[in-house]
Parts: C-alpha cells; structure tokens; sequence
C-alpha cells in the first residue's frame, strides 16, 4: 500500500548581487565626464558645492539601467522574484484566503455617487468580475430620487433609467498589461469625451476624444504622448494637453483645435506656455463656471498661475502674480472675483483673499472677512487647504485641531466677494474621521455633498443644503458585505515627541474582544504601525475594507500622524519645526518615538510581534526607521520606497529629480550633504545588526521611485545585517506597473493579500 508524506519544499538562498567596490557617483561640483546640460544644483540656488566632489560608494550602481533591457539587471531582478517566490510558497493558500476575503468584503458590483451636469447625471460603476470602471451617464428626469431606489443590484440592471455607457475601461485594458486613466472630461456640450490612458505604468499616456451618440473614436494621435491632464476650452472645438520633457515632466501646455488638427505628434497645435525651470511642474484647471482655463507652473515651494479667458476668442494667457521665492497660491473664480488662497507674507497656513479677477493682481490681494474678523488669517490655528467657489457659497477645506474639516460661506445675493453673511463649519459625530468634498459639475446649485468615513464607518456620500446645513440626505453608504461597526472601535491620542513638546496625533483601531483580553492579560498584542510624513500629505482616520484581514485576526492597526505631512496644518511640514530640509529627520523620530510609547509606555505590543509599513517617501520613513531602531520591528514591508536617497538626488538625469531639491535639499550642496547622508537608508545601515524581516516592493516602470533603489537597499541590507539573528530580505517586482503598484482592481488586492501574508507569516500568525 502506498504511503503519503508531507515534504516542505526547499527554499533558495537569496541573490548575492555582485559589489563593485570601486563604482562610486559624485556629489558636489560636476565631476570628469559630466554632461552639461544636466544641473548640479537649482539655477535660483546661491548655496556653495562641495569643490572638489566627494566620492560616495555605490557598489550595486550597476543596477541602475534606464532601458529597462540590461540583461545582467534583468536577470537579478527575477532571481530576486524567483528567491520570493520560493520563500513564501508555503504561503499559497493563506494567500488565497486573504484575497477571498478582500474580495467579499467589497460590493463588486457597485456604482459612485450620480453627480448632476446638465441634463445628465454622471457616476462610475464596477461589474463584478470586470477589473475596471465603466463611466456611465443618465438622463435627468422629475421622478430620480436619492439615495437610489430604481437599481436591483445586479450587473444588468442600470443604475438610473436610461443609463449609458460613455466609457468602459476593461475595454481598453484588453490586451494590455496596465491601463489606468489619466483623464476622463466631458465637453461642454457634453457631446463628446476626451480621455486619456496610461498603459505602461510610467505615467505617459495617449489621448482620444470619442463622439457621445456613435461610440466612436474622432480623433487619436498615436505618436502623441502627454501627462494625461486635459480641459476643454468653451466649446466642443478646442482641447488642452500637458506635454513632457525627458525628465518626465510636464513643461508645455498645448491648444488643439479638433477641427482643423491633422498633424502626427500635434504638430500643427499651438504652444501656449512653456516652463523651462527644472523645479516647476505644470498643471492645467478650469473654473466650475467654465470661464477660465488656468495655467499653473509650480514647484514645492513657489507658484504662479495664468489664466485664459474662454469666453474671448482673442483672449491670451496672463498671469495673476508673478512667481516670489517661497510664495505659493491657488485660484478660483467667482463672480469677477479671484478666489486665492495663499501664505505670502511668510504665514505659516495659507491664508484666504480676495481681489477683481484681472491680471497683475497681487497689490490688491484682500483678506476675506465676516465683519471685521479673518475667516483664514493663515495662523496656526486653522490652516486652509481647497476653495471651491459656487454662485452664492464659497466652500474652504482645511484642518483645525489634526482633522480635516469643511466650512461654508454664504455669499447671498449679493455678488460683492468680500460681503460674507454666514460662515459655518461642518460638524460631524464622532471624534476623528475624514471629510472632503465629492464632484461637483455644476456652479449654480446649492446642494453641497462631501464624502465622510471614519476608522470604523464605510465612505459614505451626503447631500447637504448650503442654505441651511442640517438639511442633510445620505445619497449612498458603501457596502461591505459582513462588516459588524459594532464589533470594532477606534482611538485618538498622542505621543510626545523626544523633544518633549511635540505631540504627535496617532490613531488606532482594533476589534474591541481583542483590546479586552489585551487588558485583562496584559499580554502584548500583534501591532501594525503605518506612516508616511513628506510632502505635507495627510494620512487620514478612514475606512478600509482591506484593513479587516488584518483586524479579524487579531492585530491593533496604528497610524502616526508625524511630522512631514500636514496633520496639524503646513507648520507640522515646513521649517523649523516641521520635517523639511534640515529638520526632515523629526519624521523619522517621530514614528521611532510612536513605536516605543506603544512598546514601553502604553505596553500594547512587543518587537516580536511588531511590525511596521510605509510606501514611496513611507518607504524612506521605514528604511531610516529600521536603521535608527532596528530591534523594535519583527517584520518591515517598504513599498516601492525611495531609500537611495543621496545618490538619486545628485543626479539630475534621474527622472523628476530637480524638482524633489525642495523637498529634502540639494546633496550636492554644502549645506544638506552631510545632513542627507545621515538619513539616506541605503548608507545608513547598521553593520552586524539584527535586522527585521524585510519587504520590498517595486516597479520596473516606475518614473518617481526607479526600480533599482529596493534592489540596492536588499543588497546592501543583506551584505551589512547579522546574516543568522536578521530576517529574510524579500523584493518582489512588478515586472509591468510602475509607482502605483496594479492598475487592475483584482490584482491589486493579490499584491496587498501577498504583502499581508508575508506580514502574518513572519509574526507568527499564518494559522491565526
């Protein structure tokens, strides 16, 4: 009779990735052999070079191959997958468990919110089974209500009646390996749409305009490569497009007009504008009214924006006000008034003004106020983020007190901007949430509808009459399936910082039987610790039905809203206090300083069964946070992370590079040398540490984090670690995406159920 046995499959060693230790790369002053053409520092920068440059190792530079096609590179890159694939094939089935369970707790078939333009509603929708969005559009008729009562929730029944299908991405995506959408704008007669694709993952993408009533393509232009931000002009005859440099940066803005354009490679369009200096990024938007096409060429610290008047066919680009070092400020338009928010003047928030729509209009920049008090001083009590302006209500989104908020100003009918007769904020029940606006297509309304979730309540989207704010209809709470609110609860405390003042909001949530036992035992619980903390970005209190995997088996959830992003408003961002330039090291204290409190002082989790997760510039927060605490953390995931900071930010060949001196400073210069080399993870390991498991994720189409920087790191981290006491370093490449991981619905919850497996493996907690 035959026996059967049970055999663990064997496991490969890791690459060992050859060093070169003679390659080095240059910081300071062009070295020998240098192009020219390319900058060492910011042509507005007075700070000195390091002369002569300094050599700074780079034993793995070989990695680096901008073709994609190196067969050497190539072949590391998969003996990297292949060393993960075989590390984690055991977890096969705990994989396939999780992603059943991503995928049940989202309503696959579903729909957004119907927003109304004209005489249609206009809303997304999701089939089950199909990976991406269909765009949809309905008639208005007397007899549609919300929340929606005509849909029976199947696939075949429209959303509302008369439901057509305008846009249905899966259709794109046939036969490519990435699709997402860069744009998707509908023409003021709403008779055509443009649209444009990314089918690579490197943020490039191609542009069509189709005919709403035959379905077809008008016009494609192959050869044509833009950013993917469009906007119509005042009529159906005339489109805007972004053009790239070879950095991959948007630097001109072209006007086609699509009844005479036949040209390849828009040939025959006009240039409107063209933004030479390396440090500014380009963007196009139209005002709600459809009056003005604006222009905004802007870096990480300064701005300037022209506007286009679309009603006068002889109109040109003006400029509101002209670029000032470190002045930044966005535009909106309301009843020949500019709308702006700002912080000239050295505010630490931006501030709310007002002045006539005209050009050259920075001396005339007023205060917006009710009476005699300014509704956003720009203090640092209250800092503003977005305006929107409707025809008898202006909406300001900003923070007060960490969460995000939202007030309204009531205009009346008189149209005098500055005449504010009501201000109101928002209020919502519970503590800590997230709140902003939805679409909004149309100026003259007054229905207002934000979107709003919280830790532990699904998105849901609210109607709210701006006339009178506790007039208040939910058009649609997300569904997902299974989920108990009642089972689960969420904190919000802080932590102080190792300066001791600094208090840094953190935020948890955790099934609340798992929080009892903790209390009752004072056992450790499996801990997850989330950051981010650059470019003043928020890491929001809100709901993800994908977090539940991890939550139902047992592990408390934290988010440390550190310094860097702009939680408490742009001073938890920029300098002295914040995390920018010399004082960017405050962000990964910060989260250090959070990862101890929840070991040492609040006792909720222990290293061995901690762990921790950033992506992109998160991704430097964990590479510098495991080299400055590498015993804290069992296990570390660092998705798609810029961890090679130092030699990515001396050369300026390396895609949008120029444009991040203001975010970090400039390595070749003096000033930040030393300091950046102090963070830079690639650098910065620790010689004989025992380190946490490690996984890193990656693109090889990725145009902000290139592929190589986690291939060096896993090198690096391999060859410097205690071998025997460290965990294993896994990098797993997308060999198709780029920075933002898959664009196919289905396949990014199989990327996030393989990162959460190796998580829970590496705790101890495949089985749990």
């Amino acid at each position: 009779m035959a026996t059967s046995s049970t055999t663990t499959p064997a496991v490969m060693s890791p690459p060992v990735a050859q060093r070169e230790e003679d390659r080095v790369v240059y910081a300071g002053v062009a070295p020998k052999g240098w192009d020219v053409k390319l900058p060492r520092q910011s042509a507005t920068s007075d700070e000195a070079l390091l002369d002569p440059p300094v050599a700074i190792p780079d034993p793995y530079g070989w990695m680096r191959d901008e073709s994609r096609k190196e067969q050497a590179v190539l072949d590391h890159l998969n003996a990297e997958n292949d060393y993960t694939t075989s590390l984690t094939q055991h977890l096969e089935s705990l994989r396939g468990t999780l992603y059943e369970e991503m995928v049940a707790s989202i309503q696959e078939t579903d729909y957004q919110t119907p927003r109304p333009q004209g005489n249609y509603y206009y809303y997304t929708r999701t089939v089950k089974g199909e990976s991406y969005t269909i765009y949809c559009r309905a008639p208005k008729t007397d007899d549609i209500s919300f929340p929606v009562q005509t849909w029976d929730g199947t696939q075949e029944s429209p959303i509302l009646p008369g439901e057509q299908v305008i846009l249905n991405v899966n259709e794109l995506a046939q036969g490519q390996k990435y699709c997402s959408m860069g744009s998707v704008k509908r023409s003021p007669s709403q008779k055509l749409l443009a649209y444009s694709a990314d089918y690579t993952g490197g943020e490039t993408c191609l542009f069509y305009v189709k005919d709403l009533d035959t379905n077809k393509v008008l016009h494609h232009d192959p050869k044509l490569e833009i950013s993917g931000s469009l906007a119509w002009g005042a009529d159906d005859s005339t489109l805007f497009y972004l053009k790239l440099d070879a950095a991959h940066r948007p630097y001109q803005v072209y006007k086609r007009n699509l009844a005479t354009s036949t040209a390849e490679n828009g040939a025959d369009d006009q240039l409107l504008l063209e933004e030479l200096d390396d440090l500014y990024w380009m963007g196009i938007y139209k005002s709600l009214d459809g009056r003005y096409l604006f222009v905004e060429a802007s870096s990480k610290e300064t701005s300037e924006i022209h506007f286009l008047d679309l009603h006068d066919p002889n109109a040109t680009l003006q400029c509101i006000a002209p670029r000032r070092p470190k002045v930044l400020y966005e535009v909106s338009h309301r009843e020949g008034q500019w709308w702006i928010s700002s912080n000239v003047g050295n505010l630490p928030n931006m501030a709310l003004f007002v002045t006539p729509a005209v050009a050259d209009s920075a001396s005339q920049w007023t205060l917006v106020q009710q009476g005699d008090t300014p509704l956003f001083p720009g203090s640092y009590q209250r800092s503003l983020d977005h305006v929107t302006c409707f025809a008898k209500h202006v909406v300001a989104s900003g923070r007060e007190g960490g969460i995000p908020r939202v007030w309204v100003l009531s205009m009346g009918d008189d149209t005098a901007a500055t005449s504010v007769q009501d201000f109101q904020r928002l209020t919502f029940a519970e503590d800590a949430y997230d709140v902003g606006l939805g679409g909004h297509y149309e100026y003259e309304t007054t229905q207002l509808v934000v979107g709003y979730d919280s830790m532990v309540t699904p998105q849901q989207s609210i109607e709210i009459d701006m006339t009178d704010l506790t007039q208040r209809v939910v058009l649609k709470e997300k569904a997902v399936p299974g989920y108990d609110s009642s089972l689960y609860a969420t904190e919000r405390t802080t932590v102080t910082a190792r300066d001791g003042t600094t208090e840094i909001p953190v935020t948890l949530v955790y099934r609340k039987d798992v929080m009892e036992q903790h209390v009752a035992s004072g056992e450790p619980v499996p801990t997850h610790l989330y950051g981010y903390g650059s470019y003043g970005a928020c890491m929001e209190a809100d709901f993800r039905a994908t977090r539940l995997a991890l939550l139902n088996r047992g592990i408390v959830y934290v988010i440390a809203h550190i310094r860097g992003g702009g939680e408490m408003g742009r001073q938890w961002y920029e300098e002295p206090n914040g995390a920018k330039y010399l004082c960017k090291k405050n962000t990964f204290n910060d989260f250090v300083d959070v990862a101890r409190w929840l070991v040492d002082d609040r006792k909720l989790t222990a290293p061995e069964v901690f762990s921790c997760e950033g992506r992109s510039a998160g991704g430097l927060l964990i590479g510098a946070t495991i080299n400055q605490a590498p015993e804290l953390f069992k296990v570390a995931i660092l998705g798609v992370p810029f961890v090679d900071v130092v030699p990515t930010m001396i050369d300026a060949s390396i895609p949008l590079t120029t444009l991040e001196w203001e975010e970090w400073g400039n390595p070749n210069e003096i000033k930040y040398h030393q300091y950046m080399m102090e963070y830079s993870p690639t650098q910065t390991i620790v010689t004989g540490a025992k380190y946490p498991a490690c996984l890193l994720t990656g693109g090889l189409h990725d145009p902000r984090v290139q592929y190589w920087e986690p291939a060096k790191f896993a090198a690096a981290l391999r060859h410097e670690q205690d071998s025997d006491t460290s965990g294993p370093v896994c990098v797993k490449l997308d060999m198709s995406a780029g920075h933002f991981s898959a664009s196919d619905r289905y396949k990014y919850l199989k990327e996030l159920s393989f990162d959460f497996a190796f998580l829970l493996d590496q705790l101890g907690l495949s089985d749990n």
